[in-house]
């Protein structure tokens, strides 16, 4: 049977000092056809904001995603507000007057040869960064970069963090929820490395770190970016909060962020 393949690159974090291990998950998509994939988010900042989407290939095919052209796209709140997105460049699509509010729950509506994808996202409320510093690795001779916040007590939050060395975008993400943490001083422990290789900073780099507080069916879709756990030799997709078989996600979230340079 033909498949297709998408690799992730995640790091996934766990317990109260969130720890992460580096994974690389070959997804293979049991479908004898090309499956459409939608990625995108709204944040509680002015956008734009950004739709990509594409088509996954065979296995066997060189691994680029041709983007889909031929889309109409629009993005509603549940406040009344809707938008017609335009595409920007092939396979981007963007909005030009649309802004997200924590609160309010937004909805994807794409339409292409045919077949209506959507999906919904609710928008939480930010939480404030207390604190971003550097501390000795235990398990290395450089630094980690440690974030520490308050979680809002009696809500369910969950959490991802994404880190820009030098305003470079670093791969893979950490997640984590307050499920045995609620309403505490909850801790991301960052690896502090180069974006490419395991070299610790030099002086003088800018590390950035991004807090977002997505929902639960965003969270859900990083989570099982881990695939099965390694109990078959093929992992099931990650769970997409997308309708109609779509890969990807939709994320209304918003975002907090803080930097520090290294002394």
């Amino acid at each position: 049977m033909k498949s297709n393949r998408i690799i992730l690159m995640i790091i996934v974090s766990a317990g109260l000092l969130f720890t992460s291990c580096e994974k690389v998950i070959d997804l293979n998509l049991n479908t004898s056809s090309a499956a459409i994939i939608i990625q995108g988010n709204i944040f509680d900042h002015i956008g734009p904001y950004t739709i990509k989407i594409s088509r996954t290939v065979n296995f066997t095919g060189p691994n680029i995603f041709p983007p889909v052209t031929d889309a109409k796209v629009t993005i509603s709140d549940n406040a009344g507000n809707s938008e017609l997105l335009t595409q920007s460049s092939d396979g981007t699509y963007i909005t030009s007057k649309l802004r997200g509010v924590p609160g309010r729950t937004y909805t994807l509506n794409v339409e292409t040869q045919g077949t209506v994808y959507t999906a919904s996202s609710t928008m939480p409320y930010a939480v404030n960064i207390d604190s971003i510093y550097f501390q000795k690795d235990i398990f290395g001779s450089g630094n980690r970069t440690v974030l520490k916040f308050k979680d809002p007590a009696n809500v369910d939050n969950y959490y991802r963090v994404i880190e820009y060395v030098n305003d470079t975008l670093k791969t893979g993400f950490y997640i984590g929820d307050d499920r045995l943490y609620q309403g505490e001083v909850i801790t991301f422990s960052l690896s502090s490395t180069k974006v490419t290789g395991d070299d610790p900073l030099e002086t003088g780099t800018r590390v950035r770190l991004q807090l977002e507080c997505i929902d639960k069916s965003v969270y859900e879709y990083f989570r099982t970016t881990r695939g099965n756990n390694g109990s078959s030799n093929s992992p099931a997709n990650p769970v997409s909060n997308i309708s109609n078989g779509a890969l990807g996600y939709f994320g209304a979230c918003s975002v907090r962020e803080a930097s520090i340079t290294v002394p």
